[in-house]
């Protein structure tokens, strides 16, 4: 399929091997054509390859359907009105510093703390004695390598020193697990979303002029609230299993959806393990400083008879969680468009997850209660340490290790 870059980027060729040898009206009468053969936009996408002004290829057109005869009259070369750059020397540099004033060097730029439109741009220029329209604006910053761009979030703050060495531990890790035929599985909670006639991100195929109607504010329906997806995903078997909560994001809700994926499938896919690894972002309900976390777990190791080794991602860095490209995305982009009507619809589109490569989802709608604020006493985690819990000696604080302890006396 050709794409529309590839279209203008193949009359750009096309229009720099005839021009030398077409005259101004064949070459009219030529991007005319082009702009047809086009279609919905080819008026601009020619100007904008070919470096000519719209009004120039709109007039082939026109002379293209009125059947226009040639005058025989050739304009010479050189001749006809010259661009605005060659005519104001100084309108190109004094374009570049209102747009990056910080660059180059125009700290009292009058468009510093306001948004670079093309309108805007057009004003401040004519305000200082630059005449030029919005579409001369828009071509000279495309000629000078300028593009509409939304910000990257690339900038993950500070970096914790041993940031590399534990994405390193936690690989081992994985891979010893593996080679042992022992469970990984990575975890965490996906984006609350709220429940109702809300927008949702992105769009789908629908009748012309019949979008799905929504709510103008997304203010919270009280009696449908939020969902609150947490995941487990199997990173061995390439499968993902979600519990769909409607109360709180809690660590006893974190590990309840553990238990359930390992009593549902985790069990009968590894009826011979006796460790599960579970990789895990530094906050939220499964945090390494989260006492709850830990307290469940360890019920967990016990119920299960399992060896559960927990390894931490360094604090800042929870998108390198294999479970947010491999299954949340995937998530995202199978929902995107559609209204999250009632919990049931989000349980429904987050098991129709798949992918290319064989992902599967199981989804389940968890109508337990989860109430925040259960404390555990610095008594019972001084205790719970000394009888469940091995800190590893890197880092213990992100990595360690839940044993099924024997019960309190």
């Amino acid at each position: 399929m050709v794409t529309a870059a590839d279209r203008e980027s193949e009359v750009s060729r096309k229009f720099a091997l005839l021009s030398p040898v077409l005259d101004e009206r064949q070459r009219r009468l030529w991007m005319a054509v082009e702009a047809g053969e086009a279609g919905r936009g080819g008026i601009t996408m020619v100007a904008r390859a070919t470096g000519a002004a719209r009004s120039t290829v709109t007039r082939g057109v026109d002379e293209l359907d009125s059947g226009a005869t040639d005058s025989g009259r050739v304009r010479r070369a050189g001749a006809g009105r010259k661009r605005a750059e060659t005519v104001d020397a100084e309108l190109a540099a004094a374009l570049e510093r209102l747009v990056d004033p910080d660059t180059r060097g125009d700290p009292e730029s009058p468009l510093r703390w306001t948004i670079k439109s093309t309108r805007q741009l057009s004003a401040a220029l004519t305000g200082r004695g630059h005449r030029c329209s919005e579409w001369l604006v828009r071509r000279l910053l495309h000629d000078a390598g300028y593009r509409l761009q939304a910000a990257a979030k690339q900038i993950e703050g500070t970096q914790h020193p041993d940031r590399d060495a534990q994405f390193r531990y936690v690989n081992d890790q994985v891979r010893e697990h593996h080679s042992a035929g022992q469970p990984v599985i990575s975890v965490d909670t996906k984006k609350k979303e709220l429940v109702g006639q809300y927008k949702n991100a992105g769009s789908q195929w629908r009748p012309s002029g019949n979008p799905q109607r929504v709510k103008t504010h997304d203010f919270p329906d009280q009696q449908l609230g939020k969902a609150i997806p947490y995941g487990v995903y199997d990173i061995a078997a390439d499968s993902g299993w979600v519990s769909v909560g409607a109360d709180h994001d809690t660590a006893a809700f974190a590990v309840a959806t553990i238990r359930r994926w390992w009593q549902a499938v985790g069990a009968d896919r590894y009826p011979h393990a006796e460790k599960l690894l579970i990789t895990a972002d530094a906050g939220g309900s499964n945090g390494y400083r989260t006492r709850l976390w830990k307290t469940e777990l360890a019920a967990l190791a016990a119920e299960a008879g399992l060896a559960i080794t927990v390894c931490h991602f360094p604090p800042g860095t929870s998108k390198w969680n294999k479970i947010e490209h491999r299954l949340f995305s995937h998530i995202s982009s199978n929902w995107r468009g559609q209204t999250l009507a009632s919990h049931e619809v989000v349980v429904n589109l987050i098991a129709a997850t798949i992918t290319r490569t064989g992902l599967t989802v199981h989804a389940e709608l968890d109508h337990a209660e989860y109430p925040k604020g259960i404390k555990i006493s610095d008594r019972q985690i001084r205790e719970l340490e000394s009888r469940a819990i091995t800190r590893h000696d890197w880092h213990g604080e992100w990595n360690y290790t839940l044993t099924a302890a024997p019960p309190e006396p």
